[in-house]
């Protein structure tokens, strides 16, 4: 009996009891707590890392020009205007024909009196040579007078001797006399004649001179207008293809300024006020100059008044509507060497800080430093500076309200045209 209830036991022992509780799986919380702990990490080094650097701000930046330490002139005011020539003309011809020959180019210089262009002479030359053949016509007739009144002279001296001895009737002798009268009535009238043949004939010289082109002063061509086969004429009598002159020239010696200055501002401008000229091609060259006059009257549409600006200087470089930027200047004061002259700043580098006036200057590291200022007068767009700063510094133009002292910045890229 024991051995089959060992049996019957070992048979329970095998069967699977499905009331029993599964088992559970291995934990995993400690691989999810690592991973957490590492993002953690991660996410703490980044913002280390954005957050530690030192952003660097964007800004635009000006030399600081030192003034001079001897006499010094402030610009009052600036404004733009544009090259112009005093004495510039259209040479036409005063006829209206058919070119011949055109003899410049643009760039030449001509002389005055110089022959520019010729037009065909073909109607003038016949004009000319019919006035000459008018005159020696009348001439020839002059001519033929003095013999007829050559003769009837001495037929009357003949006569009034004859008529004293009774041989000759008295009213053949005054038939005479009033001939020879009218013969000299005739030959005064015929050397008339010839003097209007001559005026006549200079006339005819004049239009053949007037197809020759000269130019009225010296100066440069600055235009080629005609070319030869063209029919140019004064008043275009052709239309729309006639052409009404054969070049430009322009006096070099009359360049000057024209410059438009508002009516709020025409006050500041003086005759004979001293001004710095500056072309827009050659930003880095001055140029001295004067005022000529203020032209006295205003453009309502713009509310500009015009003025006019003498060029000291004679240069190649200047040429007729060039853009130039004039600087009205006072005149310059006499100052003493000992005195501080300070330097020239952009106004807009200053800004107020805790009621003083400062500037942000660039140092090589890239960084800005805040300078106290001690300011002077209003220089145009500019101020002087008397104390703070030095010729040479680089000063941030417009600084940001944010900008503090050491702070890292950048240049701003240029802004393409």
């Amino acid at each position: 009996m024991y051995p089959m209830n060992t049996s019957a036991d070992l048979l329970k022992e095998l069967r699977i009891d499905r009331k029993a509780p599964a088992s559970a799986p291995p934990p995993r919380r400690g691989l999810w707590i690592g991973i957490a702990v590492a993002v953690v990490a991660i996410a703490l080094l980044a913002g280390i890392w954005l957050f530690g650097r030192d952003p660097a701000i964007e800004v635009r930046t000006a030399p600081v020009v030192a003034i001079g330490t001897g006499g010094s002139s402030a610009s009052v005011l600036d404004a733009s205007g544009y090259v112009v020539a005093r004495r510039m003309a259209t040479v036409s011809a005063k006829i209206t024909g058919k070119v011949r020959e055109v003899m410049i180019e643009e760039g030449m210089r001509v002389e005055e009196g110089q022959v520019m262009a010729t037009l065909d002479p073909i109607d003038a030359d016949a004009q000319r040579t019919l006035s000459a053949s008018q005159v020696a016509a009348a001439r020839s007739h002059v001519a033929d007078m003095q013999a007829q009144l050559k003769n009837a002279e001495a037929d009357a001296a003949r006569l009034q001797s004859l008529v004293g001895q009774q041989l000759v009737s008295r009213a053949q002798y005054e038939q005479s006399v009033a001939q020879r009268d009218a013969l000299r009535a005739q030959l005064q009238n015929a050397q008339r004649n010839v003097q209007v043949a001559a005026d006549q004939l200079a006339i005819a010289d004049l239009g053949v001179d007037n197809n020759i082109v000269r130019a009225p002063f010296s100066g440069v061509v600055t235009a080629k207008a005609a070319q030869p086969g063209e029919i140019v004429s004064p008043l275009s009598a052709g239309g729309g293809f006639t052409r009404t002159g054969i070049g430009t020239i322009v006096d070099m010696e009359s360049l000057e300024i024209e410059v438009e200055v508002g009516e709020s501002f025409i006050g500041r401008v003086q005759p004979k006020m001293p001004v710095e000229v500056t072309l827009n091609a050659y930003p880095d060259w001055k140029i001295p100059g004067e005022v000529i006059a203020i032209i006295p009257t205003a453009d309502r549409g713009k509310a500009t008044v015009k003025v006019r600006v003498a060029l000291n200087v004679k240069d190649p470089r200047i040429v007729p509507e060039m853009g130039v930027r004039v600087s009205f200047l006072e005149k310059a004061q006499p100052q003493r060497q000992d005195k501080p002259q300070g330097v020239r700043v952009p106004a807009g580098a200053l800004v107020e800080r805790g009621q003083k006036t400062v500037a942000f200057v660039l140092q090589d590291d890239n960084r800005v430093a805040l300078h106290e200022l001690s300011t002077g007068i209003v220089m145009g767009e500019d101020r002087q500076v008397l104390s703070g700063l030095n010729p040479g510094d680089t000063v941030v133009l417009d600084p940001p309200a944010g900008l503090k002292d050491g702070d890292k910045v950048k240049l701003a890229e240029a802004t393409p045209n």
